[in-house]
Parts: C-alpha cells; structure tokens; sequence
C-alpha cells in the first residue's frame, strides 16, 4: 500500500452513501510472556508458565474474553507483547561495550529459549515475548567485528585515536566502556576518523544478515520476528533515534538498504526515504522515535532540522510516517517531568539523570527544554499546531521497549540484565560511575557550583519496558497494522491487560460487560479520534484494566486530559476507579496513596514513594494484601467544552512493588545510598483518544427520500452537509 500526502482541494461533491457497521469483537484475558529468571520463594503466582500460545480460534473463556463459539476476528481479541528496539553485537556501541550476542541469540531468547548473557548468566523467559523487533543502528551497522579482528591502520593523523580504541576494547571492562562513549560521543560530534567508515559492500552484507535471521524464526501466530533497524540521528549529541518497522518480509526488506545519517540528521531525510522504500518495493514501513529525554529540545521543537517554523506539509508527513512515539524504555520514563506538571504527584516516575543532558553529556539539558521532550507536553502542542497549520505534526500513540545493548531483552525487576554487559548484575552496578561530565568548570578545570557532575550510568537505568499490541493475529502484518492505527499500550514492564474507548454513549452498566465487545459497538478504541458528536453530547469513556497475574494488585486508574483553550494548551489528570475505600481529598481533590486505609500513617503525604507497609525493602519482599486484581470504570469528563480540541489517554498504576536495586542490595548484601529508590509503582500509559470541534454534528431534518420531495437545490445542500458534517 503507497501512501503519498497532497493536498486536497475537492471542488464538486457527487452523491455518497453513508453507512454505519456496529463489529462486536472480545478480549484475551491471558497473555504469553513475563520475564522471570530467579524468582524468589513465594513472591509469584504463575498460572501461565510455559503455557502453549493459544492460536486463532483455540481462544478460551476468560472474564475478559468470548466464549470460543463467540470469537469474531472483526476486532483484535487478543494483546501481543514485544519489543521494538533492541540491540545486538551488529550495533557498533553494543560490540564495543562488549555484547557478543547476535540477531540470532536475541530471537532464541524472546521466543523462550535460554541464553548466556556476556556477563555469564544463563537466563530464559519464564513467558516467551509474542514478537521481537531487533533494531541495530545503520551506521556502522555489523562491522564492530571487523574492527577488533581488522582494525584500520592507514589513518595518518587518526592513527593512534584508533589504535588506543582498539586497545581499549580488546582490554574490556571499564576501559571498554569509556572507548564506547568516545566513540559514541565522536560520531555524535561528526568526528569519527574516516577510515572507520564501513564500505558499501560491507553495509550491504550485514542489512543481508539481519534480515535472514529475521526470516528464519519468523513463525506466524506462534512467534513473530519483525524486520527492522534504527536510523540514529544524533545531531551534535542530541538524540533524534529511530525505530524503523517493516510490516514486508525479506524479499521486500532486501530491495533497499537501510537510512544511515551520512547524508545528514535531519528526520525529513528519512522519512523520503521512507517514501521511495514504499513507492519502490509497494510495502510498507512507520517510525518511532526514540524516547526523547536526551534530545535537548529537539525531539518535539516548535521548528524543523533548519530552524524553519514548522508548516502544514511538515505536520502531514510527520503524523504519516511516526504514529507512535517511545515513552519508557531503560533510558528513563518520558511521559511527563514535575517541571511541566507539577499538580500529578506521579510525574517524577523513572526521570533522574535523564533530564541533565544530552545523550552524550555534551552539552546541558535546560528546563525550558523539557516542553519540547516529553510525550505529554508534545500531545499538547500538537493540538495548537493542527489549530494553526490544519494538521498535527505530534499525534502519536505511545509503546515501550528496552533499548537494550546486549542482545536480549531481559528487564524484569527481579532479573534486570542491564543496558550494557558492564551494567550486568554485581554488587557495584547500582553505583557504577563510567561516565561523568561538567559542563562548565573553572580555570583549574573543577566543575563550578551551578554546574557539578553529571552521572546517569548507574541505578538510574529502568528496567523497562514493552509495548501491547492489540492485533487480530501474531503476524507481521496484522501487528504492523495495530501499530499504524495506534491501538497499542506501553508498559514499564508488568503484563496488564488494558482497554480503553471512548464514544458518546457508555454506560454504568457497560462495565459489567466483556469491555472488548461493547467498547467497539459503542465507541472507538485507543489511538483513534472520537467522531460525530450529537450535538449536546458529552465523551464518555469506558476503561478496564486486569493486573498481571504475576505482578503487583493495581492502585488506581487515571485519565489524562490535555486540551487547547484560548490558544493555550491545559492539562489535568482525573482519578477515575481505584481499590480500597479511599476517598479523594475535599480540599485538594486528590486520592490517598494506596495502602491508606490500612496504614493510616500515609493518609497525608503525597509522596508515591512513602512506604506502604507492603514492601520489606530489607528482604526485597512484598505482599498483594493491597490493591485491586481488576478495575473498570465508565468516566464522563466533567470539564467538557465543545469547542476545544483535547486528547485523552489512561494511566494505569500498580501498588509499590520492590525496584531491581532492592534486588540487588538484598542479594549481593550491600548497603544504598539514600538518594537511590528502592521501590516503584509499574505503569501502563495508552495511546490517547482525540477529540475535535470538527466532529460536532448539527442537528439536521432528515433528507428527502428523492429530490420530488422538495428542491433539486435543498436536496443537494443536504448532502453536501452530510458530507462536510
């Protein structure tokens, strides 16, 4: 399918019949995957362990789910969980950190087999993944190999630059690591030696690879492993990444080679490419952009690559080509930062060390960046851009994934792997220091007050996250299908299963059926834009989670209402479900902590991070004696306006549950500095529901059956109305 944007300008409206189809579809309650290596005694339940993957038609009664003789493929029935951004030794950092795990390596992992990590640990999915998307950087994309076994020697000036690179690799550990980041950081600056430059034909070979191995454990229905790369845009260190997903086979993949930046970061460049890969092969291809917290401002700017404002063609092609957006992932949380929202108490979740600078420390990330960085504030703008350009450059659905470097995708609290295979689990991790920058120092070269060290490498990595995908099979195409029309979930990790739609007409009693086949009858689901509003009529939603039923009990539902009025974009989160007896505050409006009604001392701070009383930080322990297994609610927004533009998605949070640096100090037996956390509460973000003034729907008198019942002239009006309306 060719996609190619214009713009329309229709002059004559001929007769168009309108019709009208309610598709009742189900939901699959049970999904086959969570990460599980060594879980200690008692703390899980798994009533799905090693369970055969349930195929179309074999679906089995659940409360979330139709009876078999029920199943309707008109609708997804079922979540699939992957990652889209994944790691192996084809990418050059990873190698040069020391990953040694291939393609291959990272699909026998997803789909359940065990796998030795490079730090030497022998891990396996106690749930295998339903999809593996592996997304090895473009440039330099497999030839780190060649570099330790053939490392360049005519590089004139370069020479000994390469030289102690080398070195340093073939050495590992922290010297590893620190030749990692200087070549990251070379390439982010546009320094990179030149005959470090892989050829064509070399390029070519390793695109080859990537892509056989895909083909070869691609198993549709049972397990999917989707084509991919990541185009890695880094313009003077600010991370402008993406995630390029196929939705064609091998045949298709091999008739282009992938983007690189060698022509320049500039995002439009890849998405031409974008446009010739579909206009050449007749496939089809999307983006996501990485998690933008190390963009500096970039990611989500009020202008394009060349300091233009941004116009309507550029609206167009960037809601085209990127209809998802990267929110969580082991490089931070990028939903919202305490700056942007400082009345949502949940807003600081997973951002230390992310927000101080860019991806290379190069430079200082500013507060007055953060507007242009975080999903939130970018899903806000977007609305005032379609006002002024007629087109939002920033409608995007959300997902999560790993970005992990070695070669697996292994980010269960309790068995967190790491980003890098320095970052494998040792008793030093969690205050592993391998990179550190000053921006500013004085003259004798010591960081000046305002401006001290900046660490992330640490315990400020997440052990995060995936994405839910709401297809009608595990398939390629039916995944890349979900995905183009934003009906997916990300998730810090846990496996909940989450609906949510919005419509005109939900009901209490909706709650008290299968969410999956009246949300579709009534409404429509995440990702899309509510229409035909009757005129008088107000959203109404209808949102149900079911916990995974490894993981925590869940705390609460919430929606998320980000709007235009006035010109200016507005935002609040609205408690909509929660568990227990809680009751909001008649002050402030705002709900308890979970865990108040049991442990009153709570009841009055707003911190998310005060002990519940159900986390044993000293034996890594906790209990479900809180919380809720499911939750469901029909919500009708009370600040409603008609005329103002707004999105809504739902967040969904799980009681406190221990973080994998408790883990890890319980393990290893070793004592944390205050500052790090020990626990979290996991969350799922949807994508959002959009609403607009255009979709209002006056009230009309019905048309004429013929144009004898009145004028040629009324009659053609009518419909020209319809039409329009």
């Amino acid at each position: 399918m060719n996609r190619t944007v214009s713009r329309l300008q229709i002059r004559k409206l001929f007769i168009i019949g309108l019709c009208i189809c309610f598709l009742i579809g189900n939901m699959l309650f049970v999904s086959n995957s969570a990460l599980a290596i060594s879980l200690p005694p008692g703390e899980y339940e798994i009533p799905y362990f090693n369970r055969h993957v349930p195929l179309p038609g074999e679906i089995p009664y659940s409360p979330y789910a139709g009876r078999p003789d029920e199943y309707q493929p008109s609708h997804p029935q079922q979540v699939f969980w992957g990652d889209t951004h994944l790691h192996t030794i084809y990418s050059f950092d990873a190698g040069a950190a020391g990953t040694t795990l291939t393609p291959e390596n990272s699909y026998r992992f997803a789909r359940g087999e065990e796998v030795t990590t490079d730090g030497g640990q022998p891990v396996q999915l106690s749930r295998p993944l339903d999809f593996l998307v592996v997304t090895d950087h473009t440039d330099q994309l497999g030839s780190f190999q060649q570099f330790v076994d053939y490392p360049p020697q005519d590089c004139g000036d370069d020479q000994q630059q390469i030289d102690d690179w080398h070195e340093a690799i073939e050495e590992g550990g922290d010297a590893a690591a620190n030749a990692q980041n200087e070549i990251t950081s070379a390439f982010a600056q546009g320094t990179i030696p030149a005959c470090m430059l892989q050829s064509p034909e070399e390029f070519g070979a390793a695109w080859d690879n990537e892509v056989d191995w895909a083909e070869e454990f691609n198993d549709p229905h049972k397990f999917t492993a989707v084509i991919g790369y990541e185009w890695t845009s880094l313009d003077a260190g600010d991370n402008l990444h993406r995630n390029v997903i196929f939705r064609d086979n091998g045949d298709k993949a091999k008739q282009l080679l992938p983007k690189t930046t060698a022509d320049g970061t500039d995002p439009e460049l890849l998405w031409a490419w974008m446009q010739n890969y579909e206009d050449t092969t007749g496939g089809d291809v999307l983006a996501i952009p990485h998690n933008g917290n190390l963009s500096n401002g970039k990611m989500f700017a009020d202008t394009d690559a060349r300091g233009m404002p941004l116009n309507h063609s550029y609206a167009e092609q960037r809601q085209l080509w990127e209809p998802l957006y990267e929110v969580i992932q082991i490089k931070g949380a990028g939903e919202t930062h305490p700056f942007l929202s400082p009345d949502d108490e949940f807003a600081s979740f997973e951002i230390a060390g992310w927000d101080n600078g860019n991806l290379d420390l190069t430079a200082p990330e500013t507060p007055d960046m953060y507007e242009h960085e975080y999903a939130r504030a970018a899903l806000k703008n977007g609305l005032k851009f379609e006002e002024d350009l007629g087109a939002n450059p920033f409608k995007f659905g959300l997902v999560g994934s790993t970005d992990s470097h070695i070669g697996i995708s292994g980010v269960e609290e309790n068995s967190f792997m790491g980003k890098f295979p320095i970052y494998t689990p040792s008793p030093e991790r969690a205050e592993h220091v391998s990179k550190t920058s000053c921006f500013t120092k004085d003259q004798d070269g010591n960081c000046v007050p305002e401006n001290p060290e900046v660490n992330r490498f640490g315990w400020q990595y997440g052990a995060a996250g995936f994405v839910g995908v709401w297809a009608e099979a595990n398939t390629r195409e039916s995944l890349f299908d979900a995905m183009a029309r934003r009906e997916v979930y990300a998730t810090s990790g846990p496996r909940m299963i989450v609906r949510f739609f919005g419509g005109w007409d939900f009901t209490s009693e909706d709650v008290s059926f299968n969410p999956g086949q009246v949300g579709y009858a009534k409404g429509v689901p995440m990702g899309s834009d509510l229409t035909s509003m009757p005129e008088g009529k107000v959203p109404t939603f209808l949102v149900a989670a079911l916990k995974d039923p490894i993981r925590g009990n869940l705390d609460r539902i919430q929606i998320v209402k980000g709007w235009l009025e006035n010109g200016q974009t507005q935002e609040k989160v609205y408690d909509v479900v929660w568990s227990g007896d809680r009751v909001p505050n008649d002050t402030t409006g705002k709900l308890p902590l979970v865990g108040c009604e049991v442990n009153p001392a709570i009841c009055e701070t707003d911190d998310p991070m005060e002990d519940t009383g159900t986390v044993n930080t000293d034996t890594a322990e906790w209990t479900n004696s809180i919380g809720a297994v499911e939750l469901a609610q029909v919500w009708t927004d009370p600040d409603f306006d008609p005329t103002q533009k707004a999105f809504y998605y739902a967040r969904v949070l799980e009681i406190p549950t221990p973080r994998w640096t408790d883990y890890d100090k319980v393990f290893y037996q070793i004592e944390m500095a205050e500052e790090i956390p020990l626990t979290l509460q996991e969350r799922v973000y949807t994508s959002p529901i959009w609403y607009s003034p255009s979709n209002v729907t006056s009230e009309i008198a019905p048309l004429p059956e013929n144009p004898e019942d009145g004028s040629d002239f009324d009659f053609w009006n009518r419909i020209i109305h319809e039409v329009i309306r």
